[in-house]
């Protein structure tokens, strides 16, 4: 896993490249497409030893939210490209909390209620369409349902923010 240290000690998933480079218009079916590939998966969060399952559903809510149809710039290019590392994302979440299920549409999927992790990913920083040594990094919400069948769900990511110190230099990026 590609990981780095922030200035408050936060490890942050590090993705390799932009592969959607776009922010004013992301394919989201491109992204529901490149997120296929994590479906089936099984991650241990570290901190909590949670297994979290990435379930067949998560692709088509990831790229089709209520969230994530609401989404400009930025913002929007960053979800779209944190699926690069969603797997290093759950590995590394923290501050897990939990909220029951409140809506009827969710009875099933979310017998047992809601968790949501903190997380956080940096995209590298290109000048002119070249890389840079500097990488921007965001923070992060991961939505994971609690089924019926007992099973923790990833669902959605959430509330992406750009931290707003400076960006971090890929120097001090390892793998772990």
């Amino acid at each position: 896993m590609r990981f780095t240290i922030d200035e408050a000690g936060h490890k942050v998933a590090v993705a390799p490249s932009i592969i959607f480079t776009n922010k004013q218009r992301i394919d989201w079916k491109d992204v529901k497409s490149y997120l296929q590939r994590y479906v089936g998966m099984v991650v241990e969060v570290e901190e909590t030893k949670d297994l979290i399952h990435i379930g067949n559903v998560f692709p088509s809510e990831y790229g089709g939210s209520t969230y994530t149809r609401s989404l400009k710039g930025g913002r929007a290019k960053a979800k779209a490209n944190a699926v690069q590392v969603i797997v290093e994302m759950l590995k590394i979440a923290s501050e897990r909390t939990y909220s029951v299920n409140m809506k009827q549409k969710h009875a099933n999927d979310a017998a047992y209620g809601w968790y949501y992790y903190n997380t956080r990913f940096a995209l590298p920083v290109y000048d002119n369409k070249e890389k840079t040594e500097n990488l921007n990094v965001y923070t992060a919400c991961l939505v994971v349902n609690h089924a019926a069948n007992g099973k923790r769900y990833l669902y959605d990511v959430l509330d992406i923010k750009k931290e707003a110190c400076n960006p971090l230099k890929t120097d001090r990026t390892s793998d772990i």
